[in-house]
């Protein structure tokens, strides 16, 4: 389980002043606004960084910290996560995940076969799709709906799916 979950990636600067633009790997962008810190991942260190402010503008989020003031020291970190602690997380609803804590669960099937392992989490409009991994087949999607998903024990490492019929021929075209 990571301490850190990622946020958003840094797309480019803002401007001249040290701004930069965030792409929201986020539910709700908006969150931002109530962040003080995040945590920069410079690829070689995790630098903790104060945000001066916040700003939106289309599908992004503008971020100004208070270490940086001018387009040149930020520009070096295009393409760069951003990340929060647990304790700045937004608190979970009740059959809510984070996905780096499903990432790595085994999959099982209601009936007992052991199906492989979450190896990513699809987000899509209608609900987000388990991507399945096993050595030696094809990639099994699986819709992250109640039919289908019957328990999930992070704690245990461990998925429990129903097959709806046809599912599987699905997957195989």
């Amino acid at each position: 389980m990571d301490d850190l979950l990622k946020v958003g990636v840094i797309t480019s600067t803002h401007g001249i002043r040290g701004e930069v633009k965030v792409f929201p790997t986020t539910d709700d962008p908006k969150r931002f606004l109530d962040l003080e810190e995040i945590i920069l991942d410079t690829g070689k260190e995790k630098k903790t960084l104060s945000i001066q402010y916040v700003k939106f503008f289309k599908n992004m989020v503008i971020l100004k910290f208070k270490e940086f003031d001018n387009i040149n020291d930020v520009e070096i970190y295009r393409q760069k996560d951003l990340y929060v602690t647990r304790e700045q997380a937004v608190p979970l609803e009740e059959n809510e995940y984070f996905i780096a804590d499903l990432i790595g669960l085994k999959a099982v099937s209601d009936e007992g076969e052991e199906l492989g392992e979450i190896a990513d989490v699809l987000q899509t409009a209608a609900n987000d799709i388990y991507v399945i991994k096993k050595k030696g087949t094809s990639d099994l999607l699986v819709p992250a709906i109640r039919e289908c998903v019957l328990s999930v024990d992070i704690a245990g490492g461990m998925v429990t799916l129903h097959l709806l019929p046809g599912l599987r021929e699905v997957n195989q075209k």
